[in-house]
């Protein structure tokens, strides 16, 4: 599943506007990734993405934009943070993934457009009920694919040995959840 970039490259230094727009945006230097691999050697979804991690940072570097911003990669990504805590220079590159993965969706460039879909539909359940709705998501998630029946044979089973609920179940204190997402609603706009 992996693709290799078979795009000749040349580097221009005087043209550095996509690092820029990370680093602007993001906080990270991509300059400071010197390509060992750790990230890479360490990703736990890194058998399924198209540019691994260190790609993903040198198409930064080499100013590759578009290449960026329409790579499944970051849609992908877990975002579990190995590739940051392995990173020897303490560059965050979950946080890279995280502003490739906004800037691609503002230019509507969404790749995988399941991912973005179901982490949408994932995050209201989790607002509207203060914890996940297996039932309710994937209902959710195949009507709005218009795949209402894909992998319903599975519920009944599901619900008889008590691992999908019919009904959501809420949490006591969910306005401390609704205002966590007030929070980040609120500094995704100080941001933009």
């Amino acid at each position: 599943m992996k693709r290799k970039l078979e795009t000749q490259i040349t580097l221009n230094t005087l043209i550095d506007s996509f690092s820029n727009e990370i680093k602007t945006l993001s906080k990270v230097n991509a300059y400071e990734c010197y390509q060992c691999g750790k990230c890479t050697a360490g990703c736990s979804v890194g058998d399924f993405l198209e540019e691994t991690p260190n790609q993903m940072m040198r198409l930064i570097q080499l100013n590759l934009r578009d290449e960026a911003l329409n790579s499944k990669t970051p849609f992908l990504c877990a975002t579990c943070n190995t590739c940051t805590a392995r990173c020897p220079m303490d560059i965050d590159i979950a946080k890279v993934m995280e502003t490739i993965r906004i800037l691609s969706e503002k230019e509507k460039k969404k790749n995988v457009k399941e991912v973005s879909k179901f982490s949408k539909i994932f995050l209201d359940s989790i607002k509207n009920h203060g914890r996940l709705f297996e039932l309710g998501l994937t209902a959710r998630f195949n009507i709005e694919n218009k795949t209402p029946f894909k992998d319903s044979e599975l519920a009944p089973s599901l619900i008889f040995k008590g691992k999908l609920s019919l009904l959501p179940q809420k949490i006591k204190n969910r306005k401390r959840i609704k205002k966590i997402f007030d929070n980040s609603i609120n500094e995704k706009k100080g941001v933009e």
